[in-house]
């Protein structure tokens, strides 16, 4: 029998790529790599999103066989599927609400801080499939209600960054508050369309593809 591999360097992301790497070198002889709670709760996270870019309906079964761990092992870090795909939609809600942030923060005017923030949306999803898999529904059209809801409460969030950035650039007009509602939905709807085209084509379909052309008409 192969030696036990040396135990991971403790320390965040660091920690759980290293392990990562020794479970994959030893994934033929089932050799498993004890890591701590929070790295085994990453490394469950991060096997779902990988999952969740193919076609088959990701199942506890199926994700702890992926992990060589048994389903009550993977109760231990999460009470169920439900909370996993929770954990999903909280990675996302701190990138995309991150980026948002530093965007509305850059001295740019409002359309240009606009069309960067739709650009980085579409962006996330391109590099995270399976993520956008769970970004459109997706992956979420057989799980717990609350999850869609939290989904719908994310772009909703992402459209009133836009909505208030594009009323301090209509400030002028008659109708700032209307003209910027309009304005904030056609883009939100607009990264969410192609987010989804991206999805049901298998991933063929970049949702950045010609965005500087389409962001111009926008």
């Amino acid at each position: 029998m192969p030696a036990r591999p040396a135990p991971p360097p403790r320390g965040g992301r660091d920690a759980l790529g290293a392990a990562l790497r020794a479970l994959a070198m030893n994934e033929a002889t089932a050799v498993r790599v004890r890591l701590a709670p929070g790295e085994r709760k990453l490394q469950i996270l991060q096997t779902l999103a990988q999952m969740l870019e193919g076609s088959e309906r990701v199942t506890t079964a199926l994700l702890a066989e992926r992990l060589q761990l048994s389903e009550a092992a993977l109760y231990r870090h999460f009470a169920s599927k439900a909370q996993m795909f929770e954990g999903l939609i909280a990675f996302i809600e701190d990138s995309l609400f991150g980026l948002a942030t530093q965007i509305g923060d850059q001295a740019l005017p409002a359309p240009e801080r606009s069309r960067k923030l739709v650009g980085a949306v579409l962006q996330f999803g391109e590099r995270n499939p399976g993520m956008a898999r769970v970004m459109v529904g997706d992956a979420l059209a057989l799980e717990h209600e609350r999850l869609t809801v939290r989904i719908h409460h994310l772009f909703e969030r992402l459209e009133s960054s836009l909505r208030q950035w594009l009323r301090e650039a209509d400030a002028n007009t008659l109708t700032p508050t209307v003209d910027a509602q309009a304005q904030a939905a056609v883009l939100m709807a607009y990264a969410q369309g192609r987010l989804l085209r991206f999805v049901r084509s298998g991933f063929r379909d970049r949702p950045t593809e010609h965005w500087d052309i389409q962001a111009r008409w926008l």
